[in-house]
């Protein structure tokens, strides 16, 4: 785990998740999936080897990439969301996920999630057990819309923002966290490239779960 010098005296009371690559390990089946989006779409297709490429590049430059307008995206959102519920038996969480959310309530952190996928997926993929271990839910965000979400979470859990710790996959999820004040995490297990990550100067690098584990005992105060 890579973690930033820069101290706060403030408890960790909060940590926002992600839910796609950084808690569900779904990148191989939208990689499955992604062509048949970009034919229904009309956006660039993906070749076998510009997936690592994409990998480096960040969340708005993928697009760019891609050539996905803007107006567009709302609807494959609102397309992937329905594919996800109906193929939710092929996308499993990634491994240690499930000790990794009792060992965090063990610390008495609490635990939201914040992702642009719907809750009736996320609490599917997650399953009844694991489900009720998240304290709240804000689901459904646009793709560049975390941020009005995570202001929701933490007027809702009642913490403040450097009390807060979000942690993703992507580099939107890091600016995100920091439009609204909090601390950033970003995971090396899911959607973007170590080095692309690593530029972004997240708050910790997580290279496993029980990284993350060890982050939030130390910060707990």
């Amino acid at each position: 785990m890579a973690e930033r010098g820069v101290a706060t005296s403030q408890p960790l009371d909060l940590v926002i998740f992600d839910f796609d690559g950084t808690l569900s390990d779904s990148g191989d089946w939208f990689v499955s999936v992604a062509n048949d989006l970009a034919e229904r779409f009309r956006f660039r297709k993906i070749a076998p080897d510009e997936v690592e490429l994409l990998r480096r590049k960040s969340s708005r430059e993928v697009i760019e990439f891609l050539g996905i307008a803007r107006w567009k995206m709302p609807w494959i959102a609102r397309y992937v969301r329905k594919l996800v519920s109906r193929e939710a038996h092929r996308i499993e969480l990634f491994p240690g996920t499930p000790n990794l959310l009792e060992r965090l309530v063990e610390t008495g952190v609490k635990l939201a999630l914040v992702t642009s996928n719907s809750e009736a997926n996320a609490r599917k993929i997650l399953g009844p057990q694991h489900a009720a271990q998240i304290h709240c839910y804000a689901c459904g965000s646009s793709l560049f819309g975390k941020a009005p979400k995570f202001r929701r979470v933490l007027r809702k859990m009642g913490v403040a923002p450097n009390a807060a710790l979000a942690i993703g996959d992507e580099t939107r999820d890091v600016d995100a966290a920091r439009e609204v004040g909090m601390r950033a995490g970003s995971v090396l297990w899911g959607y973007a490239a170590e080095d692309l990550l690593r530029g972004m100067s997240p708050d910790a690098l997580f290279r496993t779960p029980e990284d993350i584990l060890a982050y939030v005992s130390r910060h707990r105060g």
